[in-house]
């Protein structure tokens, strides 16, 4: 039996010796590799935490005390160490989370796994138990230097500091990188500690040297002070923590393990919030990883475990498509510019970024940074493009309402992974933007159906200079080019049964395009006459389609958004404002959490899939 087969609980690990440790590390990293490349997964982040994980196992004491990691992707060790080794299933419908999750372990507190809301948690958990009395009870949040470049976290920093009693260590795991390396201020700072050492030193030598200087009383103090403060600033650019009033430990060698319990006892006997800064090596003890300068294996798919190579070649998905255009785009429209929150290569974000180096802005996790600044940008006379996940602009939206579109600014928002995204679970899935982005006043929402739609309709988007625009696409493989039969104004006919009147119209919107088109010909099958569009710009819904509607006994409305404001909702109130009595059938997602799985899982559970949306249209039509 490995070792890693014993450790079912903390109370194992804690009663392992010292001495084998070394070798627990290295079981737990060969069984990520060999399990995480047969089922996909965050590969290189876990690979940097082993040791980290198992010296804050071993010192605190989940889940009595709560153990928060920002953004959770890093918790696969958590995992391992709290008993669950079946890893056959991760990410896959029945299986583990690829997050923390409350239903799988007591020792799971956060599963929500957008960045830098950590330190927000443990500042209200510390706070919380100490209102009720529970003084014994520690709280840690582990957070990524990537993370920290997020505003959210220094707001609760900013509370932290000056609660000078609270029991809280935050644990910093500086491996220099989110997707990418960390850019930015705090990423120059953070660089500056690992590599300084000897304030002490120096500042013995500047005490030293002010004994042989010629100065006396005040002027003698102010003199100390201000070579205290200089030689700190330069030497010991800790000195931004302490200033604010929080306790700095490091840098320390995240995979010392022995090195990190001590640094990690001493911060909880401290007796107030701590900064423990931990420099690790993302990809560590797995050399394909540490040598990927992208970070492919931020997240991988299933790959080959000797090579680290993926079993098949991706083909073309809808970000590649997006990546092209922007670089054509860029050479013809000097004016346009691009703002990423810290995945340049997740949204496609690199082509654009090789060509035009000066006109490409990483800005960190800071979504509403991003948004603000796209603003600005517009107001000076450029047109900014904002490519973010789906689930993520969700974090920014009042600055897309007050500092966006109060402003009118020509800002064009480009949104990957809208929809069902399944793996990632709850948190992932982009289902809400359309229902969020539909109520801003002078906003425009395209959803386009293929490769070709998302080059036209970005094209299209980027002419607007007095609104902001919306452009929104799934995951995955991009769809097959759907050709119109004909165009009804600014709406693409998909399908029809002939021309007039029709039992019913069917709306596509965006992937759905497609699913549209099989519902149109199995209802045609039962003998109805159908017309299946694609709006192309869902929002505001335009006369044509109202018009189209007009012409129609029922409509049925298929997204991949919530069916609770989105564009099946804003159809039905066009049509009621335009006096069309057309019933609208709305098929979307239900408004709650989806749990991890397939995106066809999902989709088939949700009754998303032409047959099953037949199945509930037909006995509506008679």
């Amino acid at each position: 039996m490995s070792l890693l087969d014993t450790i079912t609980s903390p109370a194992q690990l804690k009663a392992l010796p010292a001495t084998q440790l070394p070798e627990l590390a290295e079981e737990i990293r060969a069984f990520l590799v060999s399990e995480v490349s047969k089922t996909g997964g965050h590969l290189g982040p876990n690979l940097g935490v082993v040791e980290l994980t198992i010296a804050l196992h071993r010192v605190f004491d989940s889940p009595s005390d709560a153990i928060i990691f920002d953004t959770g992707h890093q918790s696969y060790v958590h995992k391992l160490l709290t008993g669950r080794h079946d890893f056959s299933k991760l990410k896959k419908q029945g299986g583990l989370s690829g997050y923390p999750s409350r239903a799988e372990s007591e020792h799971d507190v956060v599963e929500n796994s957008h960045a830098s809301t950590a330190l927000s948690w443990a500042d209200g958990i510390a706070k919380g138990r100490r209102l009720r009395g529970e003084t014994g009870r520690h709280t840690v949040a582990v957070i990524g230097d990537g993370a920290l470049t997020g505003g959210m976290a220094w707001e609760a920093i900013n509370n932290i500091a000056v609660d000078k009693t609270l029991p809280l260590v935050i644990v910093v795991n500086d491996n220099e990188r989110s997707y990418a390396p960390t850019i930015g201020g705090l990423a120059e700072h953070l660089a500056t500690l690992r590599t300084t050492r000897g304030y002490e030193k120096f500042l013995d030598w500047g005490k030293r040297s002010l004994a042989r200087t010629p100065v006396v009383g005040g002027a003698m103090f102010e003199t100390l002070h201000g070579v205290k403060k200089g030689i700190k600033d330069i030497v010991a650019p800790q000195g931004m923590f302490e200033d604010l009033g929080l306790k700095y430990v490091g840098p320390v060698d995240g995979h010392d393990e022995q090195a990190m319990e001590k640094a990690l006892r001493q911060a909880r006997e401290f007796g107030g919030p701590v900064i423990v800064h931990v420099i690790t090596q993302k990809g560590r003890g797995y050399q394909p990883a540490i040598d990927d300068d992208a970070d492919q294996f931020h997240s991988v798919g299933k790959i080959n475990p000797e090579t680290g190579l993926p079993f098949e070649v991706a083909g073309r998905i809808w970000t590649d498509e997006f990546n092209d255009e922007m670089v054509a785009i860029g050479r013809d429209r000097p004016d346009v510019v691009a703002i990423t929150a810290a995945m340049l290569i997740p949204v496609g974000l690199d082509g654009f970024a090789a060509a035009y180096p000066d006109r490409v802005f990483d800005v960190g996790i800071a979504e509403q940074h991003a948004v603000t600044m796209a603003s600005g940008l517009a107001y000076a006379g450029m047109h900014p493009v904002v490519a973010v996940y789906a689930t993520f602009l969700n974090r920014a939206f009042d600055q897309l309402l007050m500092d966006c579109a109060l402003h009118r600014a020509g800002v064009t928002f480009v949104l990957d992974r809208a929809g069902v995204t399944g793996s990632d679970g709850a948190s992932h899935n982009g289902m809400w933007d359309m229902t969020l982005t539909s109520i801003v006043p002078g906003l425009r929402i395209a959803a386009p159906r293929d490769g070709d739609q998302v080059r036209r309709q970005l094209r299209e988007a980027v002419e607007v200079s007095d609104a902001p625009t919306v452009i929104r696409f799934p995951k995955g493989d991009v769809a097959e080019p759907l050709a119109a039969v004909c165009s009804a104004g600014d709406v693409d006919v998909l399908f029809e049964t002939g021309e007039g009147p029709v039992d019913l119209l069917v709306v596509g919107v965006g992937a759905f395009a497609g699913t549209g088109i099989e519902v149109g010909e199995k209802i045609a099958a039962h003998g109805r006459t159908v017309r299946v569009v694609d709006p192309r710009w869902v929002v505001p819904v335009s006369a044509d389609l109202v018009a189209l509607a007009g012409t129609a006994a029922h409509v049925a409305v298929i997204e991949d958004n919530l069916v609770e404001g989105g564009v099946g909702s804003a159809v039905a109130t066009a049509l009621r404002s335009a006096g069309v009595e057309a019933p609208v059938h709305p098929y979307g997602i239900p408004k709650r959490f989806l749990d991890h799985a397939s995106r066809g899982q999902i989709l088939e559970a949700l009754g998303l899939t032409a047959d099953s949306i037949v199945v509930d249209l037909e006995p509506r039509l008679s």
